[in-house]
């Protein structure tokens, strides 16, 4: 699991729960549309499970 993805909000935070903001939060992801390249490791791809509903995930290849 080397590499890097890239994290894209897709759904507004409003509506979901105060662990679910935090996690998106943690994710270095502020408003609607905003993406951010994280290194591909499992505690990394758990945050993403935890608010898969509201993320857009790509992987990077060559990164």
């Amino acid at each position: 699991m080397s590499g890097k993805i890239k994290v894209t909000l897709e759904r507004s935070i409003i509506g979901s729960t105060q662990p679910q903001r935090l996690t998106v939060r943690a994710l270095g992801l502020k408003k609607r549309g905003s993406s951010h390249v994280l290194p591909d490791r499992a505690e990394i791809r758990g945050m993403i499970y935890k608010v898969r509903h509201l993320l857009k995930v790509e992987d990077i290849a060559g990164a």
